[in-house]
């Protein structure tokens, strides 16, 4: 094949827009796909500026005509995508007595609905190439975590949704994986932190100080990760799970 081409959800800000600009480096064309497509310009500035090829779409992934006109935009404007990273994401957290149906339906709606949406969209493409390459982004809360059973649940539900598609796409040549980040530093801890009235460095060192490498993740240690799954060299790594928590326990 050519030129590779990769669609990254949520690739405006944090996990999403390293994984973008890892891909690049790696040589992929990036479709970096986000909620609006003018939150998506840095990181395709990031990446044109680095010698990369990238274009930003908006889309909605839990909306099945916006995910499909984005993925047909991928195809005429870069190529078939041959590469999906499901990385959008929300969060609602609240404890269960206090959690809304909206706050439930949201988080479903991005991480479940919207990573079977794209990954319907995007298989026609890899099946037809006889090559491609799904990554899931998990949690380590899918083992638990107090105030996010929405979250939890979708997180979770995640890695059955990925070792299901691992089985169905590998005869076509099709390797699907998850990564379960531990504490990373993004937007979304921060504002995890500001929702416990707590100052963002301080939490960062309550959580280094519980995580055996004594440090929080950022973004860049879980691109590292999905540039290994996706590449040649992962062709026999297929319905995996991998915690990048710097430890062996969430």
């Amino acid at each position: 094949m050519s030129e590779k081409v990769a669609v990254v959800t949520g690739a405006a800000r944090g996990i999403g827009a390293a994984t973008a600009a890892k891909l690049a480096a790696d040589g992929f064309a990036v479709a970096v796909v986000d909620l609006e497509e003018s939150a998506g310009k840095g990181t395709v500035e990031r990446i044109t500026g680095a010698g990369g090829r990238a274009v930003a779409l908006g889309a909605d992934v839990s909306d099945a005509a916006a995910v499909q006109a984005a993925v047909d935009r991928v195809a005429t404007e870069l190529g078939p995508p041959t590469v999906l990273v499901n990385n959008a994401g929300v969060t609602r957290d609240n404890l269960l007595f206090k959690m809304t149906e909206v706050d439930w339906d949201a988080v479903m709606g991005v991480h479940l609905r919207g990573a079977f949406l794209m990954s319907k969209a995007t298989q026609k493409y890899m099946t037809e190439q006889k090559w491609g390459r799904i990554v899931n982004l998990s949690s380590t809360s899918a083992l638990g975590n107090r105030g996010q059973a929405n979250y939890a649940t979708a997180k979770a539900g995640l890695q059955g949704f990925t070792k299901t598609l691992a089985i169905e796409l590998g005869p076509f040549g099709v390797t699907v994986n998850a990564i379960a980040p531990g504490f990373i530093a993004t937007e979304m801890t921060a504002a995890t932190a500001a929702r416990l009235g707590m100052d963002f460095d301080t939490f960062q060192q309550a959580a280094a100080a519980e995580i055996p490498v004594r440090r929080v993740g950022q973004p860049e240690d879980i691109a590292n990760v999905v540039s290994f799954l996706v590449s040649e060299g992962a062709g026999f790594v297929s319905g995996q799970v991998i915690y990048v928590a710097g430890g062996p326990r969430a």
